[in-house]
């Protein structure tokens, strides 16, 4: 094997060369510094939750989950036959029941929608939502109270009327809930 002295390595060094090896190093440094982006992580909930936060939350079927001052950075999923107790919550996204047996939020504030659907009781009280509020083909009592709520208020085809009243709308009140 040759060994190369500090003047045959500066001439295999050319112009052409340096240029090449500082973009290969520039590209390597760059690459160090790239973070893959972040998943964002879903969470279930069985039991109690203070004030923490997560990024997506589900309460899993036939589970019972009581939020305490909690922060959702995502969405929070309700599923069949599973309650939701929620005091002084932010959720950046929806909150999202579909059979839920319960859903009672109260103080609590939502930068997206509420959608409650096919499933039996709900509390919703002293809320701000930045968006909709819809109760579609639920079952059992519906307790709708000063809520203020940026979109539109909808219940539509459940078996019991809403009851409630105060709420502040920025849209429309729709249907069963026209009154509240």
């Amino acid at each position: 094997i040759r060994a190369f002295g500090p003047e045959q390595v500066k001439r295999s060094f050319t112009m052409p060369g340096r240029l090449a090896f500082a973009l290969a190093t520039a590209s390597l440094a760059a690459a160090a510094l790239t973070v893959a982006p972040a998943l964002a992580e879903e969470r279930s909930c069985r039991g109690t939750l203070g004030a923490v936060t997560v990024d997506n939350l589900r309460v899993p079927q036939g589970a019972t989950c009581t939020l305490n001052g909690t922060r959702v950075k995502g969405t929070l999923q309700v599923r069949r036959g599973a309650t939701l107790k929620a005091s002084r919550i932010r959720v950046v996204g929806n909150i999202q029941a579909e059979g839920a047996a319960n859903v009672n939020v109260v103080l609590s504030r939502i930068g997206g929608s509420v959608q409650v659907v096919q499933g039996r009781s709900s509390r919703f009280n002293r809320n701000v939502v930045n968006h909709d509020v819809q109760y579609f083909e639920n079952r059992g009592v519906l307790a709708i109270s000063l809520n203020r709520i940026d979109g539109n208020l909808q219940c539509k085809e459940n078996r019991r009327l809403p009851i409630g009243g105060g709420n502040r709308v920025q849209g429309v009140k729709e249907d069963q809930c026209a009154r509240l």
